[in-house]
């Protein structure tokens, strides 16, 4: 079972928004940020732990960046 990442809709404010076409991407520090959409064209953006980031990863949820 593949788990969804979510996030948070700075446009409609809603929380828990599933990401669609989410990409992983590493910051400058070190850490993990998904970038996707919500399937309406809104944009969004959310840290993610390493753990995290790469389970996605491997379950297929998000595509890797870096």
């Amino acid at each position: 079972m593949s788990k969804m990442l979510t996030a948070y809709c700075m446009k409609t404010k809603e929380k828990n928004v599933p990401m669609q076409d989410a990409v992983i991407t590493k910051t400058a520090r070190g850490g993990y940020m998904a970038q996707g959409n919500d399937g309406k064209g809104n944009k969004m953006t959310t840290m993610l732990a390493e753990a995290t980031a790469l389970e996605a990863v491997k379950n297929g949820v998000a595509k890797k960046g870096w």
